[in-house]
């Protein structure tokens, strides 16, 4: 059985346009917040732009519990595919 969560995770995949840096840092930072927790490790070095500005957005989720990230992560992808 596909939980919510897991159908979201796969039609984020199929969506027909790709959403913008902003909503792509928000699906990433809900996705690991739902499923790995609140962040951990040091933040990658001030050249890694992009690994940088995903660790800050995930970074900021923290102390939100799985269960809410991942509602929100389900609510999000459910705006997106009604976009289309």
């Amino acid at each position: 059985m596909t939980t919510p969560f897991e159908q979201a995770q796969q039609d984020v995949q199929t969506l027909s346009k790709k959403p913008g840096n902003d909503t792509l840092l928000k699906l990433y930072a809900l996705y690991k917040q739902g499923s790995v927790g609140d962040v951990t490790g040091s933040r990658p070095g001030r050249f890694d732009f992009v690994g940088g500005a995903k660790y800050d957005a995930w970074a900021a989720l923290k102390g939100m519990n799985v269960e809410e990230a991942q509602a929100e992560y389900v609510a999000l992808v459910e705006t997106l595919k009604a976009r289309g």
